[in-house]
């Protein structure tokens, strides 16, 4: 029997629900607010996109899949890349086209089920894509903590206190108090220049693309760099889904149907960016507290995208977020990347994934090989490069090289000793 305290329809009466909200907002908010500061997008935008993204998630699965969307990290990587490459105009496309990505996953599985996408991104390709995601970022948080190293060192090892001996709710936001103890710190260090927030007014309207002329445009580069990543954040959002049908016992592939959980959030990614805020994908963090509080309301993690979104029109807010020093940047990451990483070997070790299996071995050798070196592949104009060219690689091996189970090598071995002994016989 369940021990939940409010079911996904339930609503709590208001005097609970805007602190249960509020919680889910601290779950979320470090993270949420990371993406945009590693790429160069603007945090009160993010702050927007992601509340719109959540109310628009939960309309498509009818409120039935407690989940809040926020920034996605797998895109880090490939929107730094292609706003290089092809300016942030043309990042926003390449954005656009991975809810685009997602949309068509959800035409295919509404046809077909699902089986085909489990195939396709097995474990033993799921596994080493993420671990890259985490592994080829590895440089970007060492050049931040460089900045000033003690900074970086007190912030990380705040978020290793908090992480592992915090209790209650403490125990599910170590990153946003690790990321405000640092900034304390680095106060009073003298790195932090206030100057930003004096002039920034109490109210305003957050830098919509559309607003400061950044309105996407059309760069099929861009397209090919981002577009890929959307496979990645797909395995994410089914594992996900997955976690929160385990706490709040219901089986959400079925119903609503994963299919949903895809329009929604590439709905919520394409209108992101075309706001000028990164994709979205489902937030780990914020299932962390569906399970600590055994509070299953969607109404309060609706709560909690209305709350964002308010948030964002707060301008001293997103000054405040913007002058924290790359030093405190840089102790988060230093979690947060080799998280992410860890995170793939977690797919690996759960799944039992066999590295005696020479198959198995080869995927994820060639994947690690080509994410984390960095591999670059000319195309015309463009450069396709990092992660997408090892994910790629990945499947297509998958796809292709034969089969070998160990009970079939043995059968094998044990064959060729009996023909052996009947021959010296």
């Amino acid at each position: 029997m369940s021990n939940k305290i409010y079911g996904i329809e339930e609503t709590p009466p208001i005097k609970q629900a805007i602190p249960l909200s509020f919680q889910h907002v601290f779950a979320m908010f470090g993270a949420t607010i990371l993406v945009p500061l590693l790429t160069g997008l603007d945090p009160a935008v993010t702050l927007f996109t992601s509340g719109l993204g959540t109310l628009i998630f939960h309309l498509m699965t009818k409120g039935k899949v407690p989940a809040y969307l926020g920034s996605s990290f797998a895109f880090i990587a490939p929107i730094i890349a292609a706003t290089k490459q092809f300016g942030v105009r043309g990042a926003f496309t390449g954005m656009i086209a991975a809810g685009l990505v997602y949309i068509v996953v959800f035409i295919i599985i509404s046809l077909t089920g699902i089986d085909w996408l489990e195939k396709l991104l097995p474990p033993v390709v799921v596994g080493p894509v993420v671990m890259i995601i985490g592994l080829s970022l590895a440089p970007v948080a060492i050049a931040q903590a460089q900045k000033d190293l003690a900074t970086a060192l007190f912030t990380a090892a705040l978020i290793i206190i908090f992480s592992m001996f915090g209790k209650g709710f403490i125990k599910v936001i170590p990153i946003l108090l690790g990321t405000i103890g640092g900034y304390i710190f680095a106060i009073t260090r003298g790195l932090v220049d206030f100057g930003p927030v004096a002039k920034a007014s109490w109210i305003a309207i957050p830098k919509f693309s559309f607003l400061t002329g950044h309105a996407p445009e059309v760069a099929w580069g861009a397209v090919a760099l981002v577009a890929p990543l959307a496979l990645v954040a797909i395995i994410e959002d089914l594992g996900h889904v997955l976690v929160i049908g385990n706490i709040v016992e219901r089986d959400l592939i079925k119903n609503p149907g994963f299919h949903r959980v895809m329009l929604g959030n590439g709905l919520a990614t394409s209108i992101a960016a075309l706001f000028g805020g990164p994709p979205s994908t489902t937030y780990g963090e914020n299932i962390g507290v569906l399970a600590i509080t055994r509070v299953y309301s969607s109404r309060v993690i609706q709560g909690a995208a209305i709350i964002a979104i308010l948030l964002s029109f707060i301008q001293k807010i997103g000054a405040l977020i913007e002058v924290i020093p790359q030093a405190v940047m840089g102790g988060v990451t230093i979690i947060l990347f080799g998280m992410i990483a860890a995170a793939g070997l977690r797919t690996l070790v759960e799944n039992k994934v066999d590295f005696s299996d020479s198959r198995n071995l080869i995927i994820a050798s060639v994947i690690l090989t080509l994410g984390v070196g960095g591999i670059k592949i000319p195309l015309g104009n463009f450069v396709f490069e990092g992660i997408g060219p090892a994910t790629l690689a990945g499947i297509l091996l998958n796809l292709v090289l034969p089969k070998i189970t160990f009970a079939k090598v043995k059968k094998a071995e044990k064959t060729s000793t009996s023909k052996e002994a009947v021959h010296e016989a």
